[in-house]
């Protein structure tokens, strides 16, 4: 173990759910925010923090840390609420089971994920096409973990040092992703980007 920590992006680049992760955001919200329409925001790549706190600040309200926990909450009880939904209303982009597998086989890869996504929202995605099991949650960044997505990077590569005593730097850790915030998230985070 040792030689490479991969950290994959979740949404269009292991799985696509379409609009179903924009119409649960927009439920939790409207839930935790009293508001039954809103403006919403936009932005591929944002954190779920990000875009929590960006809609709240679009619609006139202010946000603060507890507001964001109540949201992840409500948001996490809609993902499991659905979750029978997901296999049908989703599916795994091509080739994501055989490289999942592949790096979960081989001795010097550690794979994680970083993601806007929460922990628990992620590791529902997967699991709807069983790819959980070729990923250690426990060792990525999340987007319940901080606002910005660079400082996730830091966040799972410390994770990993603290699991597996293995300390990965920017040359040896890569992120798979598909918007420019996660370019932006490995230039700024420390780490090589396949985008």
């Amino acid at each position: 173990m040792g030689e490479r920590l991969v950290l994959w992006d979740v949404d269009q680049t292991l799985v696509d759910f379409g609009r179903l992760g924009a119409e649960i955001f927009a439920a939790a919200f409207a839930r935790c925010s009293g508001l039954a329409a809103h403006t919403p925001t936009r932005g591929p790549g944002r954190t779920d923090w990000q875009a929590f706190h960006e809609t709240r600040l679009a619609n006139g309200l202010d946000s603060t840390e507890e507001d964001f926990r109540s949201f992840t909450a409500a948001q996490e009880s809609l993902f499991a609420e659905r979750g029978p939904e997901l296999a049908e209303l989703g599916r795994p982009l091509p080739g994501v089971g055989e490289i999942l597998r592949r790096c979960a086989e081989h001795p010097g890869v550690v794979s994680s994920l970083l993601t806007g996504n929460t922990r628990r929202n992620a590791e529902c995605k997967l699991a709807a096409f069983g790819l959980d099991r070729f990923v250690d949650t426990a060792l990525g960044g999340y987007g319940d973990d901080h606002r910005d997505r660079p400082e996730l990077v830091r966040i799972a590569r410390e994770r990993v040092q603290h699991a597996t005593g293995t300390a990965f730097a920017p040359d040896t850790t890569v992120l798979v992703g598909d918007t420019p915030n996660d370019v932006l998230a490995a230039l700024r985070g420390g780490a090589r980007i396949v985008a």
